[in-house]
């Protein structure tokens, strides 16, 4: 009898590796009602078991003494649409500030320093950097005044419209406003939802945080999380930079010896920054991968990413990247719905 040649195992270094084959189907474009009525992919890295459950079970899952570390940052209405003077349409996204005054942004249509943006409501927006990553830099003004970042929410408020991911294909409705926000969410200034956070009704939280020590950490999702990696040796990909604050309760849980559990990979990311560095706010770009595995956090809750994208890699450095192709195997056989608005996983 022949033996059957060896598969040469993924290299968890190349890009490649985190490539995977998703159904266009299996991409959930709207939520789910009600939200904690979502799937649950349950991994136990103790037997490398997979259990297949509704996300309101979840606390049927939990370690009991188990710290919870949430993202409670607030999407805002970042994405607005206007002219140029001359009269070309124009869409801008933005992207985070890099002081009060300059605010980094994504711009579809042709622009060039100073050039100005005309929108709704007397605000414009005059191009002040083009950088080579294709983001530029602009200040805004209200009736001709500059204004600060924190002076810009409330008049997104009123004429942005919720920053919907592009692989959704739709524009964003009333619905978005709802369902595109976790029901703790707080601190105003991400451009992109914590969404294994989406899945929590008030309920299911409460019930939660009234049995698990939990504390809340501050991460601004930009809009970096989406972009794919494009080198091919994952360590060379630039990774993103996005602004944390960490609590003093968070401080304490994390110095604390009892296990944690992170809601979403930016509350990881949040965490493990702050182990490595000691700083409790300011700007965290750490790439988790299985080359750099997390330090202290020690159970994840996630959703389902996409292919080749940190966040992929951010799960592979908890599980390993075999594991990962087995378990996303797992939940596309069972038809969960992936990514923004899709099912979750737990990792223990």
């Amino acid at each position: 009898m022949k033996k059957r040649p060896l598969t040469k195992p993924l290299d968890p270094l190349l890009s490649k590796s985190y490539d995977y084959h998703l159904p266009e189907g299996l991409i959930a474009t709207h939520p789910i009602h009600p939200r904690d009525h979502a799937r649950l992919l349950v991994y136990n890295r103790t037997d490398k078991s997979i259990t297949h459950a509704r996300f309101d079970a979840l606390e049927s899952f939990l370690p009991e003494n188990c710290g919870i570390i949430f993202n409670d940052t607030k999407v805002i209405k970042a994405r607005i649409y206007g002219k140029k003077e001359s009269g070309g349409a124009i869409e801008l996204l933005i992207n985070r500030p890099h002081d009060a005054y300059a605010i980094n942004v994504y711009i579809k249509g042709r622009v060039k320093v100073d050039t100005l943006l005309l929108f709704e409501d007397t605000l414009t927006a005059r191009i002040i950097t083009l950088h080579e990553d294709g983001s530029r830099d602009v200040n805004f003004y209200r009736a001709n005044t500059l204004i600060r970042f924190e002076e810009l929410l409330p008049i997104l408020e009123k004429i942005g419209h919720i920053p919907l991911p592009p692989y959704l294909g739709r524009d964003d409705d009333s619905e978005d406003e709802r369902e595109y926000q976790s029901v703790f969410a707080h601190h105003e200034g991400a451009v992109a939802a914590p969404t294994a956070s989406l899945h929590f009704s008030d309920t299911l939280f409460e019930a939660v945080c009234s049995s698990h020590p939990h504390a809340f950490v501050t991460l601004h999702v930009g809009s970096g999380t989406f972009k794919p990696v494009e080198a091919a040796v994952i360590t060379d990909h630039p990774m993103h930079s996005e602004y944390f604050d960490i609590s003093s309760a968070a401080k304490e849980l994390i110095d604390s010896d009892i296990s944690l559990l992170s809601v979403g990979t930016t509350s990881t990311r949040t965490v493990e920054y702050h182990v490595r560095t000691q700083e409790l706010k300011g700007e965290a770009n750490l790439f988790l991968h299985p080359n750099n595995p997390p330090k202290r956090i020690n159970h994840l809750l996630t959703n389902f990413h996409l292919p080749q994208s940190t966040l992929l890699m951010l799960v592979a450095s908890f599980v390993g990247l075999e594991e990962t192709h087995r378990i996303y195997q797992s939940a596309i056989d069972e038809k969960y719905r992936f990514f923004s608005y899709g099912d979750a996983m737990l990792i223990l």
